[in-house]
């Protein structure tokens, strides 16, 4: 018997990898809750972002803050071009976005969920909902003892942990290291910032389409571009979230309390900006400041970043002296915000930390400190940024295992 333990997307495929190829072998999937792809039915929005349309290794490794190296082969192996042929075999057709993001083309989350458990189910895979694991034990003479939460226990050949990575905590965590492995420790990743700016919060559902967004402090300094969104709570948006994501442990290891510097003007580097404030003035000198200015930023961020850089109303271009002008400029392109937290994104949740990755062999997924035992998904120290990159993860890791697992 083949035993996996959590009925997530990495857990679930791998079950249905390892029927296909071993028909005659039962597969249980144990999962705790009473829910099956819990996490899939939530994901962009109910949507599910199943993947990314990027379709070359080299550059989608480069999307993992932790585990792109390790990912490298598996990818070449399956990655999301397998993924959107495996899904088309089962009637559900992907469509890419144009930042990249892949979804069914149905923007129904129920969609993906559908094929994966009507797969499970056709193929035999039996799947045991409510069914916490207290325990895995090794056999004398091989395999593994799974004591259930009933009391009840399974004899397994073989073992696939895959509870995922929750930041709170995970079973998944506790039997893997009980069974020898290193734990890295759990940290939030791809989260929102909390800010003091009330002058800025203010603001919340303005939305920047490009700009930068920094934490740390010379080469230690993390810098992320692209879309920042306002919220009543501080900042979001991708460039925030991926941001988060790369500067997960420093940012917990300071307990989400530092200095955030966001440039809204990013194209525009210090003397650039000074120039086109000047031109902005001379063309425009009887206006006053806080109305609007060069940049095209949202009428309302503008107001407000002047006001905060001392240029509120009635203070005119025109009577703009330089010393003011500094203020604004640096108010543009290095808003200096102190965060005080952080916000999980919507319902989704992804983990920096977990399984050490040098005890795991990449090739099958198979633990190098336990023979029979396999590891799979976000329970491994592996997390992408925002965009379908974490599921990738799950259907790679969870397709290679399942092929190992079937193999014996």
């Amino acid at each position: 018997m083949i035993a996996v333990i959590g009925a997530g997307p990495a857990g679930l495929f791998a079950a249905i990898t390892a029927r296909e190829l071993a028909p005659d072998m039962p597969v249980v999937v144990l999962e705790k809750s009473a829910k099956a792809l819990a996490k899939v039915l939530v994901s962009g929005g109910g949507r599910c972002n199943v993947t990314h349309a990027c379709f070359d290794p080299r550059e989608l490794v480069t999307r993992y803050p932790r585990g792109g190296r390790e990912l490298r082969g598996p990818l070449t192996r399956f990655g999301p071009a397998e993924v959107v042929q495996w899904f088309a075999g089962r009637g559900v057709e992907l469509k890419a976005e144009p930042d990249g993001r892949m979804f069914p083309a149905s923007n129904d989350a129920r969609t993906i969920a559908g094929a994966l458990l009507d797969a499970a189910r056709d193929l035999g895979v039996e799947l045991r909902l409510g069914c916490g694991v207290r325990e895995v034990a090794p056999r004398e003479g091989g395999g593994f003892n799974v004591a259930l939460a009933d009391e009840s226990v399974l004899h397994a050949d073989r073992v696939l942990v895959a509870t995922g990575g929750r930041t709170s905590s995970s079973d998944g965590y506790a039997l893997a290291a009980s069974l020898g492995h290193a734990i890295i420790p759990p940290v939030p990743s791809l989260f929102s910032l909390d800010c003091e700016a009330k002058w800025l919060t203010a603001l919340a559902g303005v939305a920047v389409p490009e700009a930068e967004v920094s934490v740390g402090e010379g080469r230690g300094a993390i810098t992320r571009r692209g879309p920042v969104l306002v919220t009543h709570r501080g900042v979001s948006g991708p460039a925030v979230l991926v941001l988060s994501a790369w500067a997960a442990r420093v940012l917990h290891d300071c307990d989400y309390r530092t200095e955030l510097r966001v440039n809204w003007l990013p194209k525009l580097d210090r003397a650039g900006l000074d120039a086109l404030l000047q031109e902005f003035a001379h063309a425009h000198g009887k206006q006053p400041v806080a109305v609007g200015g060069p940049g095209g930023l949202p009428k309302r961020l503008w107001t407000a970043l002047a006001e905060h850089a001392g240029a509120a109303e009635p203070q005119r271009w025109g009577d703009l002296g330089r010393t003011a002008r500094e203020r604004l400029s640096a108010a543009l392109c290095a808003t200096r915000l102190s965060t005080t937290g952080q916000s999980v994104h919507k319902e989704e949740f992804v983990t920096c930390g977990g399984v050490d990755l040098r005890e795991v062999d990449f090739r099958t997924m198979q633990s190098r400190v336990r023979p029979g035992l396999y590891l799979a998904g976000e329970v491994l120290d592996i997390d992408g940024v925002t965009g379908g990159f974490n599921f990738q993860n799950c259907w790679t890791t969870g397709r290679l295992a399942g092929l190992a697992l079937a193999a014996g």
